[in-house]
């Protein structure tokens, strides 16, 4: 009989392991970035110098190292590590994990129940993790890039304390490319400009970072250009969801940077939605909201230019009708800023709920029956074409009713005009009135 299993198998060689994986902190203290929660005085400092870790959601961008951090504080404070993903796991699951965590507390042990994506549990599923929280059979660590107030229950939030992480700076990422060379022992081959590119490439994501370094590394050859890398790397998507929290963010960048009279910070925020693929014409009517909202009569063309620029883009399509919207961007920052008609819309809003259902006063009710007319509908009616200065100065308010005032136009733009006029009509109504 052949010997052949008598031969002891040889050592297969390891297979190469991912220069994430590779450089991925053995300590909190490796961790770059994210000193605001883990230095000594911060949150998650604070709470392992005094030995009372609670339950936490990390809540940030992509590849700045919450699973690390999770892990790291399970070592730190000598509790399992357990990870699970609420894209692949369902209830049968979930009850396994804490039917294991039991075991092991029976034992003395605690664990740490790390839950990525942690948002895209339902209700549920979410409500499933309190008692187990509650009576110390987990410490839940859940990761998520979502804004948890939108994602997560209030009665999990109210067990958890929210750390936000933030995306890595540039000068983080150098940091972490220079660890990769010192890993890879030797330096990247790569031009100065060319190098500050790759950490543009990145977009704060450390660990798209690593993946992007490890394709340079394997490039034999001359230090590469700018373009040469351009050439040979795809820049990482932009993060940008246009149903989620993001899509609400860069909106309100865009909103207040054209009411701060920016232009350049409005286009380079009108320019980000676009490159993430916001539709255009969702732009193009929050830009008409703008016009009406913030700059309203102190520049009436305002809101004409964002209709015109709207109606260019449907008839141009992209994208050259974008051109038509950035137009519009410019011009807002640009106009003269007032919310004085939207100021006193809303105080005539609220004088309207407050009033109930007072009837107008007899003499500007409309009479077109001989009945109505009988009864005083339309007596007393002063026609103004037929008044001195086109004026009659007559109360239109309610009978009872105090004379409120709504609109106070501001000294800018087209309303200073606008101004002189309330003030030379109030002038003549307390003449006619008092008269």
């Amino acid at each position: 009989m052949s010997d052949l299993f008598d031969t002891p198998a040889r050592p297969q060689p390891e297979a190469p392991r991912p220069l994430a994986d590779r450089l991925r902190p053995k300590t909190l203290a490796e961790v770059i970035g994210q000193t605001h929660v883990l230095g000594p005085e911060a949150p998650l400092g604070a709470m392992l110098a005094a030995g009372s870790l609670s339950s936490l959601i990390l809540w940030g961008p992509p590849g700045v190292g919450k699973t690390t951090i999770a892990r790291l504080l399970a070592d730190q404070t000598n509790l399992a590590f357990v990870q699970i993903s609420a894209i692949f796991t369902g209830v049968p699951d979930l009850r396994k994990v804490f039917e294991q965590a039991k075991i092991r507390r029976a034992n003395g042990q605690g664990t740490l129940l790390f839950v990525d994506e942690i948002h895209r549990f339902n209700k549920a599923q979410q409500d499933g993790f309190l008692p187990h929280m509650e009576d110390g059979t987990i410490l839940l660590v859940g990761a998520t890039t979502e804004n948890p107030s939108f994602e997560l229950n209030a009665a999990l939030l109210s067990r958890a304390q929210v750390v936000v992480l933030e995306r890595l700076s540039l000068a983080d990422l150098e940091r972490l490319a220079q660890r990769a060379e010192q890993e890879l022992h030797r330096a990247l081959p790569l031009k100065a400009e060319a190098r500050e590119a790759l950490l543009d490439m990145a977009d704060g994501d450390g660990r798209a970072l690593l993946n992007l370094i490890e394709q340079v590394a394997a490039y034999k050859g001359a230090p590469l250009t700018r373009d040469q890398l351009s050439q040979r790397l795809m820049r990482r998507a932009t993060k940008y969801d246009k149903s989620g929290e993001e899509h609400y963010n860069l909106i309100s960048a865009l909103h207040k940077s054209v009411r701060g009279s920016d232009p350049d910070a409005a286009l380079y925020w009108f320019a980000r939605m676009l490159e993430g693929g916001e539709d255009p014409r969702f732009l193009a009517r929050r830009l008409t909201r703008m016009a009406v909202e913030d700059i309203g009569l102190a520049d009436p063309q305002a809101q004409a230019v964002c209709i015109d620029s709207w109606e260019t883009y449907e008839r141009l399509g992209s994208p050259e009708g974008e051109l038509a919207l950035a137009n519009a961007v410019v011009y807002l920052a640009l106009a003269p800023k007032s919310n004085g008609v939207y100021v006193a819309y809303k105080a005539a809003r609220a004088a309207a709920r407050d009033t109930g259902s007072l009837p107008p006063p007899l003499h500007i009710r409309n009479a077109p029956t001989k009945l109505m007319k009988d009864i005083g509908y339309g007596a007393g009616y002063a026609y103004d074409h037929d008044a001195e200065d086109g004026f009659s100065g007559q109360d239109y308010f309610p009978e009872g009713m105090k004379r409120p005032v709504f609109y106070t136009p501001p000294e800018r733009g087209f309303e200073r005009e606008l101004k002189k006029r309330v003030e030379y009509f109030a002038k003549l109504r307390g003449k006619r009135q008092g008269g």
